[in-house]
């Protein structure tokens, strides 16, 4: 029997490929393709995509009118950008809101008793372990082994920017932490 009847090594004399040879080429191009998507998609996710005053970036939070306008010992939370806004007596306070004993996110309870003099009430008060704070992100008791982090806040013009970018770890308050209007 002619071997060449049931195998072919020449795809014959029109230059087409056989069966064989197309869906393996098929499988490898196939392959490519998906280790293609698969680099793709990796390189992709790994790209930060940060939308305008997310978290991670600088914020406007306020003209400098309206912070003035705000009463010392006033508290605003910032949710997506993950601070609170404390007006202290000399300024403005930008406190991150984690905690510094195992990164719990602290609320602040504005109708518990005050751990400062700024106010009669309101504090930070960290649910998992107890720590408190105060306005100026000072541990008053719990494990917290220091104050709140802060974001580094300055004036651009007119608006009040907070670099949620950058957090600043403090071992005790210090007025220099503290942005003055």
């Amino acid at each position: 029997m002619d071997k060449n009847l049931f195998y072919k090594d020449n795809p014959g004399e029109d230059g087409g490929v056989t069966r064989r040879q197309f869906l393996g080429r098929a499988w490898w191009l196939a392959a490519g393709i998906l280790a293609i998507e698969a680099v793709g998609g990796l390189v992709f996710s790994l790209w930060p995509r940060t939308k305008a005053g997310a978290f991670g970036t600088k914020v406007n939070i306020a003209s400098v009118e309206e912070v003035q306008a705000m009463p010392v010992g006033t508290v605003t939370y910032f949710l997506e950008q993950r601070f609170y806004l404390s007006r202290v007596e000399s300024g403005l306070l930008a406190l991150y809101r984690k905690c510094t004993h195992v990164g719990c996110v602290i609320p602040w309870l504005p109708d518990d008793p005050s751990e400062d003099d700024l106010a009669p009430k309101g504090r930070f008060n960290c649910p998992c372990h107890g720590s408190l704070f105060d306005r100026y992100g000072v541990v008053h008791a719990g494990p917290a082994p220091r104050p709140m982090d802060i974001f580094p806040v300055t004036l651009d013009k007119d608006e009040v920017v907070v670099d949620t970018g950058t957090i600043v770890q403090r071992s005790r308050f210090d007025e220099s932490q503290v942005m003055l209007i």
